[in-house]
């Protein structure tokens, strides 16, 4: 069995603690690995490496900086098939969703690679008499990103791209479920460094733990900022233990989100974007679509009836499957927790149309696989529809108008993403003034911004004043410095300044 180690200061270091976590092997319900649970002392054993390397990385400039992630990024590239295997084999997610996972991580670490035009500060020339005034971004010191397990590659490199590019030593603390892929990229990145002939020890550590790593992380007087992805009720308890630190935080959370079709939508699109946003990955994604918001009767049961048969054709199967169109979730308790879930639907007095529960795959029985479920007349207030199922199922939530359909995501707790389905250009537009929701798609049904815009939801979605990568990220991983400058001309003799400076 492998034994999963921490990444501190540049090596593989062996867990101290005596605990472990298991890692699965979600398509055969199998122990594969088991990984090391840090102390506190050991996450201080990475922060003193990364308060030892930060100087003289934040010292290296900009362009040397970027092209460490342009080596990064090249070698990532090369080893694509390697680290979606591995992944697959941890969170059970199909290949190519594995290395789409990979891709959009490295879309960031391709936005960092431009990090000297990103850090440009600003500059008057003559803002008085002889006086100019500039500004400077600078890196923040010791940094820590907790990220959750649903994507153990992209997640991470959206943190640590920007945070290191800009100057920052950073910290990881990887889902204990899916922890390899992380300590392969840190291992990548060093060796970044050393083809440039560049020693990055302690400028990226891996430390794999649970609530006692994650508290180390919060109370940690070294560090400076933290980043965290995951379920609303952890990512509150971040929030507010981390400030309350005196450390810059984001923390984002948990969704619901919304997609709502209109009776001019080009249904055949919109049931196929359906299908692939609630039931890609098993639904264990932050940016899934779990709920289709009809706008009419007859829109709705057009949606009933083409997603039940456009979930005839959908293969479930092992992750190495290139058929199979979304493979097992991540654990045995997170499958039970989504039977659950569908118990307290059907308890609740919504329509269980399809029940994916008693899904087996042969030859893979003990695997934690689970069919697709379709709940239709579901209602707000039953608590299938307020809280995050996170799984394979898709809930119809009927509305009578555009009106009623705009002010269910408004209303809702979650604020993540949300998606229109029309050809009415204005109806588009003003739902996506109005609606109270941080990301929307239109006719896009998952709606994860490009690298160089910035990700991040409203209300319980998440927590903090500033978003992920993008020039959001550029602003949360640094600090600017403002310089007031006037040169001495000559001999000229002048009273000392008893009063504020003002630009006469």
């Amino acid at each position: 069995m492998r034994d999963i180690q921490h990444f501190i200061a540049g090596q593989a270091k062996a867990g101290a603690s005596g605990r472990f976590g298991e890692v699965f092997d979600p398509n055969t319900g199998e122990v594969q690995a088991k990984v090391a649970l840090a102390t506190p002392a050991e996450l201080d054993a990475a922060v003193q490496a990364a308060l030892r390397a930060q100087g003289p990385w934040a010292a290296t400039n900009p362009q040397r900086r970027a092209r460490v992630m342009f080596e990064f990024k090249r070698l990532v590239e090369a080893r694509m098939d390697e680290l979606a295997a591995l992944l697959s084999s941890e969170h059970g997610k199909v290949i190519a969703d594995s290395k789409g996972d990979i891709q959009r991580g490295l879309e960031v670490i391709e936005f960092a690679c431009g990090i000297p035009h990103a850090l440009k500060g600003e500059y008057t020339e003559g803002a008085g008499p002889g006086i100019d005034v500039y500004s400077m971004r600078q890196p923040l010191g010791v940094v820590a990103g907790i990220t959750p397990f649903n994507f153990p590659a992209m997640i991470p490199m959206w943190m640590f791209g920007v945070a290191i590019a800009v100057g920052n030593t950073f910290i990881l603390k990887p889902s204990e479920k899916d922890p390899s892929v992380p300590v392969r990229l840190a291992e990548l990145f060093m060796e970044a460094g050393a083809n440039l002939g560049m020693d990055l020890a302690g400028v990226l550590s891996v430390v794999h733990g649970d609530k006692a790593a994650v508290d180390a992380i919060l109370e940690h007087p070294a560090i400076a900022a933290v980043s965290f992805v995951g379920s609303s009720d952890i990512a509150h308890y971040v929030y507010r233990t981390g400030t309350a630190n005196g450390k810059r935080v984001q923390a984002m959370g948990g969704a619901k989100n919304h997609g709502i079709v209109m009776p001019d939508a080009d249904l055949d699109q919109t049931v196929k974007d359906l299908v692939g946003a609630a039931y890609g990955s098993a639904g264990e994604r932050c940016m899934a679509l779990p709920v289709v918001v009809p706008v009419g009767a007859r829109t709705a049961d057009a949606i009933r009836e083409r997603v039940q048969a456009e979930l005839e054709t959908l293969k479930v199967g092992v992750s190495t499957d290139t058929a199979a169109q979304y493979g097992p979730v991540v654990s045995a308790a997170h499958r039970r927790k989504i039977a659950d879930y569908i118990q307290v639907g059907v308890d609740e007095g919504a329509e269980l149309v399809i029940d994916g529960r008693g899904f087996s795959l042969q030859g893979y029985e003990k695997g934690f696989f689970i069919g697709p479920s379709l709940f239709d007349q579901v209602k707000p207030g039953m608590k299938t529809y307020e809280e995050e199922i996170f799984g394979p199922v898709l809930q119809i939530v009927r509305a009578e108008s555009f009106e009623e359909a705009l002010a269910l995501p408004s209303s809702h707790q979650y604020g993540n993403g949300v998606a229109i389905f029309t050809r009415n250009g204005r109806a588009a537009r003003e739902f996506a003034a109005r609606v109270n929701v941080g990301m929307v798609g239109i006719n896009v049904p998952i709606p994860v911004p490009v690298a160089y815009h910035t990700f991040g939801g409203w209300k319980r979605s998440a927590f903090g004043d500033a978003n992920q990568h993008g020039m959001e990220g550029v602003r949360f991983w640094t600090k600017v410095k403002t310089v007031t400058a006037r040169w001495p001309e000559g001999d000229a003799q002048a009273d000392s300044a008893f009063v504020i400076p003002t630009m006469r």
